[in-house]
């Protein structure tokens, strides 16, 4: 029975509609060669992806439907899949690979009396000018940039096309899915309903591989493994984590809030509730070095 990767890389490894860096080029040839690697083991392997970049984008081209968010995150979803997908079967149809991609818009349930409504924290959209913090009826933060707009960051609760997602996997297509989190919906009634909110890509990627009973977890990110005393003279990267180590870490305040402790908390929650599950932190194109324990950080039960 072949084994099960969800990879999961952020939106900044990615294509903008405004065009593409010669860094963000390059970081994605190296995600594709991981794919085509763990493809190359043997694996079935479904990818999701982040969209902050471009979410921002688009919020700043059309401010006026800023407040259809989900439509937005909706939207790069469609974007991001089609990008993602014309360069992976370029690279399959070249390799004469039998694997064909699928790109599956993804709708998350939240709960809408999650207390992440009460408290919005996650930015999105452009920095605003103070004509626009006067006029908009936003929650608004001061960030590191400026004023922006916050917006809530509920726990994914249900995916909403899980059993296609399954069936693709089955089928051993590419999955592409869960562009930035998913497009976040909450009951009301007898049906769902989008709703202003982002959730998680990484929390997102942990439910998604738990319910997948995936054998791998897997988090691309600029951060080359998972280090101890990050930021000082003293950081050393760290190979291998159980699970109580790491979550150790983490209340020492090892891990900082807006990037590595989401990829940690994901990762563990996937590792516990998953029968010989794993998961890696590594830089795109290393997969298989993480997998060998020679690159990247691993976590175990």
């Amino acid at each position: 029975m072949k084994k099960t990767a969800v990879y999961a890389l952020g939106g900044n490894a990615l294509q903008s509609p405004t065009g593409v860096s010669n860094d963000s080029t390059e970081v994605l040839a190296r995600v594709m060669s991981d794919v085509i690697d763990l493809l190359e083991m043997d694996w079935s392997v479904v990818i999701t992806h982040g969209n902050g970049p471009q979410v921002g984008h688009l919020l700043a081209l059309d401010s006026e439907r800023a407040h259809n968010l989900d439509a937005w995150v909706a939207a790069t979803q469609g974007m991001i899949g089609h990008e993602l997908s014309m360069h992976l079967q370029a690279i399959l149809e070249r390799r004469r690979r039998p694997e064909r991609t699928a790109v599956v818009l993804t709708h998350v349930e939240v709960d809408a009396k999650d207390e992440a409504f009460s408290w919005p924290t996650k930015p999105v959209g452009p920095v605003l000018d103070a004509e626009t913090v006067m006029s908009v009826d936003w929650n608004i933060a001061e960030t590191v940039h400026g004023p922006r707009r916050v917006v809530a960051s509920p726990q994914p609760i249900q995916i909403l096309e899980i059993d296609v997602i399954r069936r693709l996997v089955e089928l051993h297509a590419v999955v592409i899915c869960g562009g930035g989190g998913g497009v976040p919906t909450a009951r009301v009634g007898d049906h769902q309903q989008g709703v202003p909110a982002v959730i998680d890509k990484d929390h997102f990627s942990s439910l998604l591989a738990t319910d997948l009973d995936a054998d791998a977890l897997i988090i691309s990110t600029a951060a080359d493994a998972i280090y101890r005393s990050y930021g000082t003279p003293d950081a050393e990267p760290v190979r291998t984590l159980a699970v109580n180590e790491a979550r150790a870490m983490e209340a020492d305040g090892e891990f900082p809030k807006g990037s590595m402790s989401p990829k940690v908390e994901a990762i563990c929650n996937f590792v516990s509730a998953t029968e010989g599950g794993v998961g890696l932190v590594c830089s795109p194109g290393r997969v298989l070095d993480a997998l060998r324990g020679e690159s990247g950080t691993t976590i175990r039960p």
